[in-house]
């Protein structure tokens, strides 16, 4: 567990700054879950010096669709925005400590991330990253609606070397083994599809000239690979995935 981490007070009750949107009010009643109005997002801010961690949040409580919480009032609807010069091996297991105890989403504000650290962060949990260089007020919120609305949110230019490293990923890596993506081959989609619409084994074996003992192995495959219940759920995962 990461030891709490002092939250800064409030602002002020002076004038609102004129970037505010026009949103219900919020508040945070003692320890535990915070007590939110509708339409509000609940972040948490976590970096290691006090001075980051204290001017992000402050930057964060002028918009009044945000509500900042101690880290015992994480949630999974909470966005945690990691605050870090470089993405370390402590920033990353930093990370996924969030998504372990509780946090749905991660928004990364790193100085600088190299190519292949990318790939590491959103397996990290990581959704959303902005440059500290570009880390102005309206760009923090703006990725926490995005996440919150479960997007993603990347720089232009680390979005065009993410998806060309995932092209090569697929081209070198997973298509020589008939996998994609999304887990699952070719074959194996073909055989889920079939048992959504109802068919047993026999039938499923025959529409697809295999044998019976071929379907039952690769449903077999599909579940052990997976760490799936049974072909149910097989047929679950997939559709949830917008596979089938």
């Amino acid at each position: 567990m990461i030891a709490p981490l002092p939250q800064p007070g409030r602002a002020g009750s002076g004038p609102r700054e004129s970037h505010e949107l026009p949103y219900a009010a919020r508040a945070t009643k003692g320890r535990g879950s915070p007590t939110t109005m509708a339409g509000t997002m609940t972040t948490f801010v976590y970096a290691r010096d006090p001075i980051s961690r204290a001017g992000v949040a402050a930057q964060l409580r002028s918009y009044p669709e945000i509500a900042v919480v101690a880290e015992d009032q994480i949630d999974p609807n909470t966005v945690v925005i990691a605050v870090n010069d470089r993405l370390s091996e402590e920033a990353l297991e930093s990370i996924k400590r969030f998504r372990r105890h509780g946090s749905g989403q991660v928004v990364l504000v790193v100085s600088d991330i190299e190519e292949g650290n990318l790939f590491k962060a959103v397996e990290a949990g990581v959704t959303a990253v902005v440059r500290r260089a570009e880390a102005t007020p309206e760009a923090m919120v703006a990725a926490i609606r995005a996440v919150s609305a479960g997007d993603g949110s990347l720089p232009p230019d680390l979005l065009g070397q993410f998806l060309a490293n995932v092209g090569r990923l697929q081209q070198r890596v997973l298509g020589p083994y008939g996998l994609s993506h999304s887990g699952f081959t070719k074959r194996e989609l073909d055989v889920l599809r079939l048992v959504a619409e109802g068919l047993d084994t026999h039938e499923i074996a025959v529409r697809l000239c295999y044998s019976d003992r071929t379907i039952k192995s690769i449903i077999h495959d599909v579940t052990r690979r997976l760490d799936l219940r049974n072909r149910s759920h097989a047929v679950a995962v997939a559709m949830r995935e917008g596979l089938l």
